[in-house]
């Protein structure tokens, strides 16, 4: 325990101090020693250096990196501040990525629902709020703003959760729960039929909203609110003074409909009056001779035929357009086939886009000959504007990888580690690519899950394009080698994301290996979620020594004074 000239006392050296601290003696011997260093100053303090030294050095064995010198960290600094300048690039690149999206295709079909006799109206405040699509919409807008409060309440809680005690948590949330339970229900003038025939007799009223479910459905009588009706085959001869809307096999109008039609049904035809406009979509749409439509029509349909008399526009899509009619307005069609027969009226200008050049009467009385354009299928490689539109799409991916990988970059490397499970991420892709949107449509239906349904569906489509940053990503590791770190990793992915647009503009190629992109990197990413969610199995612990620890160790606790 000392040197040999010692005759006093009797020191501890190094290598015995180390065996102590590392519990490698037996215990008689951690006794003797443990006993020494309370008496022995110089003894005590040699083994307080030993485990300081002991410790620092595990630190340093299980640090990830070395820490930087100190002039490299200041250049590593320099040099992190100088690259802020990508952020303002990067938002300028968004800037000028919306204004092109906005010009490129929102601003077109603003312009198209104007010339269909919208004036500006947006399409789905068209068919939700001013419709009886949604009838009672405003306690579905009341339920929504409940929802709102309670989240950010939730929210407010989460955040001052610390300084609230659990009395007071629990009386906010009681409190809360008493308020959403005052809320009065609102009531619903609204009358309900249904069966397998169900007919409204001609003298009578219906003096509210009117719902109909059957097999067949006849309306001769008067309805003051609107109707809503569902079923197989639906005639309504009498006389509805709001706006009807229908989902059915086969419709009929020929009585009055003050207001507008909105239906989807594989046949529809009108001969009698409509006061406001007419949006169809079916397989086959008649406007009848007789029929007369106050305002605009706008249908998508395999067939169309307009024969009566529209005061405003008509927009059309389909396979095979005709027109036999007077429109007082503008015509936008877009089909496979337009014909415009002798007995057509047209006040406006005439915009065709089709495979097949129109065919127009002699006699038909037009205001200007009809602007054909034929419709060209894929990319236009031989138009600047094509590539233009690349390089938009390819910095919008970098932004969108640039923000998303600076909010969660944990899981970005997670998803990006997954996704080199190529099987697992396939066949989970699978999945995930074509259920979600299934099981979000599915739960769109009942009015509780319409916000979880469109939230998912906003979210799905959003991870599409994170699919392919992911899978760009990847790419880039591929070829530069693996990092942890946020700029080179952010290189990786603009590098791989380059190669990934280049490959799906590849043509015959391109959208089966956008396709095989898409799919494999959704899989990633849920495989990501759900790792990220599964529970975590308990680690086994290292079974305890067979000998006892020695008393008065500095592991797991501290020296004797």
């Amino acid at each position: 325990m000392s040197e040999p000239g010692d005759d006093k006392v009797k020191h501890l050296d190094e290598m015995t101090c180390l065996l102590y601290l590392e519990r490698q003696l037996d215990h008689a011997r951690g006794l003797e020693i443990s006993a020494h260093t309370q008496e022995c100053e110089s003894c005590r303090t040699l083994l307080r250096a030993l485990e300081r030294e002991t410790r620092l050095l595990t630190r340093a064995m299980l640090e990830d990196t070395e820490p930087l010198p100190s002039r490299l960290a200041q250049f590593h600094e320099a040099a992190r501040r100088s690259m802020q300048w990508i952020w303002g690039l990067a938002f300028g690149m968004a800037a000028t990525g919306v204004y092109a999206l906005y010009t490129g295709y929102i601003q077109p079909w603003q312009q198209q629902l104007e010339q269909a006799g919208f004036s500006g109206t947006n399409l789905l405040g068209l068919l939700i709020f001013q419709s009886p699509f949604w009838k009672g919409w405003q306690s579905m807008v009341t339920l929504l703003e409940i929802l709102a409060l309670a989240t950010l309440g939730g929210l407010g809680f989460m955040f001052l959760r610390r300084r609230l005690r659990r009395g007071s948590a629990l009386a906010l949330v009681f409190a809360g729960l008493c308020a959403a339970m005052l809320i009065p229900a609102q009531a619903s003038a609204t009358e309900l039929r249904k069966g397998d025939r169900v007919t409204i007799a001609k003298d009578e009223v219906i003096h509210s909203d009117l719902y109909v479910a059957g097999g067949r459905i006849r309306v001769d009588g008067t309805v003051e609110g609107d109707l809503v009706v569902a079923g197989g085959d639906v005639e309504v001869a009498g006389h509805v003074l709001g706006d009807m809307l229908s989902a059915s096999g086969s419709v009929r109008v020929p009585g009055q409909v003050d207001g507008s039609i909105r239906g989807y049904a594989g046949n529809i035809t009108i001969k009698g009056q409509v006061g406001r406009n007419v949006m169809t979509f079916g397989g086959d749409v008649n406007i009848d001779r007789d029929a007369t439509i106050g305002g605009s029509i706008t249908s998508f349909s395999g067939r169309a035929s307009f024969d009566g008399h529209v005061q405003r526009d008509v927009l059309a899509m389909g396979g095979q357009v005709n027109i036999g009619g007077n429109i007082g307005g503008s015509a936008k069609i877009r089909a496979d086939e337009l014909n415009i027969d002798s007995s057509a009226q047209i006040a406006g200008p005439v915009n065709y886009q089709g495979n097949k050049p129109p065919q127009v009467s002699e006699q038909a009385k037009l205001a200007s000959p009809v602007r054909f354009e034929k419709v060209k299928h894929g990319p236009d490689y031989s138009n600047l504007h094509y590539y233009i539109w690349q390089v938009i799409w390819l910095a919008a991916f970098i932004l969108y990888g640039l923000v998303l990988f600076s909010l969660m970059p944990k899981f970005a490397q997670e998803a990006v580690h997954y996704a080199e499970q190529y099987g697992a991420a396939a066949g989970l892709g699978v999945l995930v690519l074509f259920g979600v949107p299934i099981a979000a449509c599915i739960a769109c239906i009942t009015v509780v899950g319409l916000f979880i349904g469109i939230s998912t569906l906003f979210v799905w489509y959003a991870s599409l394009y994170f699919a392919q940053v992911i899978i760009g990503t990847v790419v880039g590791q591929w070829l530069m080698g693996r990092t942890s770190e946020f700029w080179p990793f952010i290189g990786r992915m603009a590098v791989g994301v380059i190669i990934v647009r280049l490959c799906t503009t590849i043509p015959h190629v391109g959208g089966w290996v956008k396709f095989v992109v898409i799919l494999w990197g959704i899989g990633a990413i849920s495989l990501a979620i759900f790792r990220r969610f599964q529970p975590a199995a308990a680690t086994a612990q290292m079974p305890p020594s067979a000998q006892p620890l020695p008393p008065n160790t500095t592991i797991g606790g501290p020296l004797p004074a």
